[in-house]
């Protein structure tokens, strides 16, 4: 009897164990919130069915021209359906040291940015975003992000089409056919 009771303990330690180590990993990076850039809750949710481009920036870094690919993007694609997103972050070199307001005035006033900005977040370490925990551990294309830039590409169903390094500009063949690609998909 004892031993039956020992057996039932450490299979339910067991079972407690596995159930804790489990985590439920989100379907899409369209599953997630941030904050805008005026700290108001911006659901990525509502961008289903359009073709959206998320890019960690940075003001102060020397990929910071990219900015005016990006809005040349949006502006040519916005009314087939692409969103850019920009996602300001401090991770890499302090480039992206402003608050919220600053950058968005500088992103205003340098690089005329009409897409949607959010609020600063980390893209690594201990205080990573949930968006990009899904980014670069759980979803499909995991993998550090090595600097300001970084580009996702996200499909109209919400899937992770594409993932283009820092250095690839906005306007690299490659990511414009992938865009094109993703925008003729009904």
């Amino acid at each position: 009897m004892f031993r039956r009771l020992v057996m039932l303990v450490a299979v339910a330690a067991l079972a407690c164990g596995l159930y804790a180590e489990e985590k439920t990993v989100a379907a899409s990076p369209l599953s997630f919130t941030l904050k805008a850039n005026d700290g108001s809750d911006h659901a990525l949710s509502q961008y289903k069915g359009k073709v959206v481009l998320l890019v960690n920036v940075a003001s102060r870094c020397g990929l910071t021209p990219q900015y005016t690919q990006l809005q040349a993007l949006y502006e040519k694609y916005k009314d087939r359906g692409l969103v850019v997103v920009g996602i300001p972050c401090n991770d890499f070199g302090a480039q992206e040291p402003g608050t919220n307001e600053e950058i968005k005035k500088f992103c205003s006033t340098k690089f005329n940015v009409t897409f949607p900005l959010m609020s600063k977040v980390h893209v690594q370490g201990a205080e990573i975003d949930p968006l990009y925990q899904y980014l670069t551990v759980d979803g499909p294309k995991p993998g550090k992000i090595t600097w300001n830039f970084e580009k996702f590409l996200v499909a109209r169903d919400g899937s992770l089409a594409e993932r283009f390094a820092p250095r690839t500009k906005p306007d690299a063949e490659d990511v414009v056919k992938a865009i094109e690609t993703e925008l003729d998909k009904k």
